[in-house]
């Protein structure tokens, strides 16, 4: 369960909230990339129809615990270089997905089941970053995926409907 301290972190980062925030807790934060857990709730209302007779996680969700454990990682990135540039506000530039370049699913993720995500940097060119990820249950790979994202709102000069 994500405790309110979690919660506030993660919430301060992106701008996802419940109940599509794939995310409970951090447990690890560094410019070398981010790992964090997700426990699935036995009682997801998509169960009862994504397989009910045996009910999976899907692995959309799975890439999307991904994808959000690394727009913490980036708005992490981008909050402590403004702090070092004496700007200590969190940035007003939200790191949005725009590309999938790969994804393989190896093993499932059932409801209950923990899961742990890990996120790190490939490549970094101006406003854009690309990354790899993978999700494990039990220790074991479940999903991998590397991904695009780029920086949209105030900071990107991007136009904020975008």
């Amino acid at each position: 369960m994500m405790s309110s301290a979690d919660q506030a972190f993660i919430c301060s980062r992106i701008p996802h909230r419940p109940p599509f925030l794939w995310i409970d807790t951090i447990l690890e934060l560094s410019e070398q990339g981010i790992l964090a857990a997700k426990t699935i709730p036995a009682d997801l209302e998509l169960f009862q129809g994504h397989y009910p007779d045996y009910p999976l996680m899907p692995g959309v969700l799975l890439c999307e615990a991904v994808f959000q454990a690394g727009a913490v990682y980036i708005s992490e990135l981008l909050a402590r270089e403004g702090e070092e540039q004496g700007s200590p506000a969190a940035p007003t530039a939200v790191p949005v997905l725009t590309r999938i370049l790969g994804a393989r699913f190896k093993r499932e993720v059932r409801p209950g089941d923990a899961i742990e995500i890990r996120v790190s940097p490939k490549e970094r060119l101006a406003a854009a970053w690309f990354l790899k990820g993978t999700v494990r249950v039990q220790g074991k790979v479940a999903v991998q995926v590397e991904f695009a994202c780029a920086l949209k709102g105030a900071e990107s000069g991007a136009d904020k409907g975008a």
